[in-house]
């Protein structure tokens, strides 16, 4: 880590409810957090952005108890506190809405609130005063939500609600809010803002936490920028711009990445897909795909673009039609390991759940398609996996101590970038990329935005889906657009617009 950077501009709090003086905090081989004081006013509704591996997590993390800090000061109200876990914070009046929720999902929603806390009476368990506890919990921040059902069954939505009436119940008057709409609708999004304003209103003092710019500009007063973990600023969100706030997460000006993949002509056919169908999901679906392309595939979600991905991998057994790759007739239907074998490679939606093996370390992720070719008589020899690991390791810059790190413990961006380098490994000449910049930072989205047209640049053909249109519309060299299965109409880049690529995926007319 290099010197620490003064702050561009920091904000003196009148009415301050949350001070941190000089917060450190190392990881093994990781400086995660350098120094870092900041002041959090009364009544505020403070954003906490930067790139993956900023910092801002850990932080958050810290002041709810979860981390220690190994330096530096926490005060509440003036006072220093000591925070040596979840009940200590709490005990300052600090909660934690997490990313990923913890709960017991085979309990009820009151037994999930109370634990910890179960109304007795006598030796026994009060399950009446259990119940109405509960829904004092959920009146208390204006919720309804039938307190007996089991949890599990509730969308993650009001399962977060259900975290927010247990940290208010429980005293919290400053809540930390971490990446909380990673999993939500918009509309979702809305009730979950509406919610934190009504806290607001009551005097709760929240921290946001996300790397979605247009919520902190939504919800936000105040705005604190993190950089490798040292601060930058902390400034009134009326005085920032979408523009000067990246330029401050990522140390730079960030312009919307042209391809130069385009600047080449596309090779020779290495994909075509006639009459691709599959009962129920799509139908009907036939392209080719040259080397040096990008192919948009673009599409409401439950258009069916995803899973034609997951067809042409061999995941689903029941599509039927004709695939040929470099113009040869292949079977691949319910065949992942002959989808492999010709060449191809799925990025999924969700590295998280279909990526990634996150307990295994990097090393281990990157190398698991190549393992045959790595062993002689059933032993694989450690250093030829060690330098194939090493090489695309450091040829996608995946920030992290080196490749023999847990790869679950790595930021979402560095997580995406492992599944790159994964597939860039294997020696793919087909890339099937799903959703690629999904939960990234926009650091990490203009490097894989980077990645993929090198890809292209290089000779590889790749199938590009996202939700995202600016980012399909920059990206891909032509444009396939899905609508309930099937394809609606193709779109070369000189007739690229998102109207009329939204009109395409609605059916809505021009008129």
């Amino acid at each position: 880590m290099g010197s620490a950077q003064k702050p561009e501009r920091s904000i003196v709090n009148d009415n301050p409810l949350v001070e941190l003086r000089e917060i450190t905090k190392r990881f093994p081989g990781v400086v995660a957090l350098s120094e870092v004081s900041l002041v959090i006013g009364r009544g505020s509704l403070h954003g906490l952005v930067g790139e993956n591996g900023a910092g801002k997590s850990t932080l958050g993390r810290i002041l709810a108890g979860i981390h220690a800090a190994d330096a530096g000061q926490v005060l509440v109200d003036g006072r220093p506190v000591r925070l040596g876990g979840p009940r200590d914070a709490l005990d300052a009046g600090i909660g934690m809405v997490h990313q990923e929720l913890a709960f017991c999902e085979n309990l009820s929603v009151a037994e999930n609130l109370c634990l910890g806390q179960m109304p007795a009476k006598g030796p026994f368990l009060s399950r009446q005063r259990m119940l109405e506890r509960a829904r004092e919990q959920l009146r208390a921040i204006g919720a309804r939500i039938d307190v007996e059902r089991r949890l599990g069954e509730l969308p993650i939505s009001q399962q977060q609600v259900i975290q927010i009436a247990q940290a208010v119940g429980r005293g919290a008057r400053i809540l930390i809010f971490d990446e909380p709409t990673s999993s939500l609708s918009r509309a979702e999004s809305q009730r979950l803002f509406d919610l934190i304003r009504r806290l607001q209103s009551d005097g709760v003092t929240s921290i946001y936490i996300t790397h979605r710019l247009e919520e902190v500009f939504e919800l936000c007063d105040t705005i604190t920028v993190l950089r490798d973990g040292e601060l930058v600023a902390t400034m009134p969100s009326a005085e920032l711009d979408e523009a000067s706030l990246v330029r401050m997460m990522i140390g730079r000006p960030y312009e919307a990445y042209f391809p130069s993949h385009l600047a080449a002509e596309p090779g020779r056919e290495l994909l075509r897909v006639e009459g691709l169908s599959s009962p129920g999901r799509f139908e009907g679906i036939s392209f080719s795909l040259r080397a040096g392309e990008i192919l948009g595939l673009a599409g409401l979600v439950g258009s069916g673009r995803t899973e034609v991905a997951q067809a042409l991998f061999g995941l689903d057994r029941m599509a039927r039609g004709r695939v040929f790759v470099a113009g040869k007739p292949v079977l691949i239907t319910g065949r992942p390991a002959a989808a492999m074998g010709l060449g191809l490679g799925l990025i999924p939606e969700d590295r998280k759940r279909h990526g990634l093996v996150l307990p295994m370390t990097a090393k281990e992720n990157i190398t698991l398609p190549t393992l045959s070719r790595l062993a002689s008589m059933g032993w694989i020899h450690s250093k030829a996996e060690e330098r194939l690991a090493g090489k695309y390791f450091d040829l996608m810059r995946i920030r992290a101590p080196g490749i023999n790190v847990v790869s679950a413990t790595l930021s979402g961006g560095n997580q995406q970038k492992l599944v790159l380098a994964r597939w860039l490994a294997a020696e793919c000449r087909i890339l099937l990329v799903d959703e690629p910049t999904r939960g990234v930072d926009v650091g990490a989205k203009a490097e894989i935005h980077g990645l993929v047209d090198r890809l292209a640049g290089e000779g590889s053909a790749i199938l590009l889906i996202s939700s995202e249109l600016p980012e399909i519309l920059n990206l891909s060299t032509r444009l396939l657009v899905l609508r309930q299965g099937r394809i609606v109409g193709e779109l070369s880049r000189a007739e690229y617009s998102q109207e009329a690529v939204m009109r395409m995926m609605t059916a809505v007319s021009a008129n």
